[in-house]
């Protein structure tokens, strides 16, 4: 798997991004979303994130999802929102995986209007 289209959308991780940016106020709001994940999703995002600081490469994305996957023993929830640069992470890994983050970001800010 060298994408994680069929796990999580581009837009579920873009959602992420744009709650982690605002922890102190929406905690509580990123958690639900994180909580509701199944666990293939939030191994996805926890396999995004892992890539986007460096400790996968783009090219790993399949041994990041099984491993996060194998060693998933804390609530998703609790691990990524106590990992520094929780955001710039996950942007980092979107973007390793060729998604403009941007787009993503913007068709959540701009939708409805």
């Amino acid at each position: 798997m060298d994408r994680f289209n069929d796990k999580i959308s581009p837009r579920q991780v873009a959602a992420v991004i744009l709650m982690a940016r605002e922890l102190d106020r929406g905690e509580a709001e990123l958690r639900g979303l994180i909580d509701r994940m199944d666990e293939e999703e939030a191994a996805a995002l926890t396999a995004i994130m892992w890539i986007g600081r460096g400790t996968f490469e783009s090219a790993e994305a399949s041994e990041a999802y099984q491993t996060a996957l194998a060693e998933a023993s804390t609530p998703t929830a609790d691990y990524l929102i106590g990992t520094p640069h929780l955001a710039d992470n996950l942007e980092a890994g979107l973007e390793a995986m060729g998604y403009d983050v941007t787009e993503e970001e913007d068709g959540l800010l701009n939708r409805g209007t």
